[in-house]
Parts: structure tokens; sequence; C-alpha cells
């Protein structure tokens, strides 16, 4: 019995060390960093299990606070957001170039990727925090009257999870 107990009163300290944090904030930004790459397959055979990638052209574009970034092409879309321009295919050329013995490539596929951050000031210090989709739309909203948001952070502080306005 005397184990039992020290492995639950180990697992909620763990649990307490690690456990989210929530803070006030009133100045902060969002952003959305906007990626279109090119990747292609290569494989052996059709039911290859462990398939090999290859990253060719990438472009990317950073959206600030949701408003439109100069060098946008297309948007928003339907989670307000906007896109750069697409990169170059690439070539059989380049691909062949790539191809390694017994191998064969898949067609090239774009693929599309957001990566979205809160940058938020906490006492004199400039934070800069991975966060998700529902977050940055939460400070999009709110900032352009500043409004006062509560963040919850996630485990050890070191993203965001929740925004909410005050």
């Amino acid at each position: 019995m005397k184990n039992i107990l020290r492995v639950v009163v180990g697992v909620m300290s763990a649990i307490a060390l690690t456990s989210c944090s929530t803070m006030t904030i009133n100045q902060y930004e969002a952003t959305a960093q906007t990626t279109y790459t090119w990747q292609v397959r290569y494989s052996t055979s059709p039911s290859d299990k462990l398939p090999r990638f290859e990253t060719f052209a990438t472009t990317s574009l950073l959206n600030r606070n949701g408003q439109q970034p100069p060098a946008a092409v297309t948007g928003p879309d339907d989670l307000g957001l906007w896109w750069p321009a697409l990169p170059p295919r690439p070539t059989v050329d380049q691909i062949e170039q790539r191809q390694k013995p017994q191998e064969k490539p898949s067609t090239p596929e774009l693929l599309k990727s957001v990566n979205y951050q809160i940058t938020y000031i906490e006492g004199s210090k400039q934070r800069t925090l991975p966060t998700n989709y529902q977050v940055y739309r939460q400070v999009v909203k709110a900032y352009p009257s500043q409004r006062r948001l509560r963040l919850t952070l996630g485990v050890n502080n070191a993203s965001v999870e929740k925004a909410e306005p005050l």
C-alpha cells in the first residue's frame, strides 16, 4: 500500500510541476506563417512502408494580426489566412536527379502548412510562443481595440493553448 501511495504522490507532483498557468496581457500580436512546399515520395514498391520524401521549392508568407500582407497572392481563405505565390513545381529532371536506384517517384504533391505564434509582453520581457488557430483568431479579433486577453499556457508554459477576451 505504501508503494502505491508513493506512486500516486509522485504522479501528482509531476502533474503539479507541469500544469498550465494563466496570465492577463494587453500588449500582443499574433502571426501565422503560411507555407507552400512541393514534396515527392520515393519508394521501392507500391507497398513500401517506409518511403523516402524529398522537399523541393517552398514559399512562405507571414500573416500578422489578420491583416493582408503586402506580398499576399491569394486570400483570405476560409480561415482568414493569406497565402504566398506558389513555388515552382519540380521538373522531371529535378525529380530524377534525387532518385536513387530501384526507387520510383510519386507525382509531386503541393503541401500547405501554417505555423501559429503569439508574441506578448510579460513584465518587461517580450515572449514568443507557439499557439494554435483558435488563439490566433482570438488575438486577431481583439487586436484592433487592444482588448486585454487572458492566456492559458500549456505544459511547462511552453505554448499558448487558449486566449479569452476580458
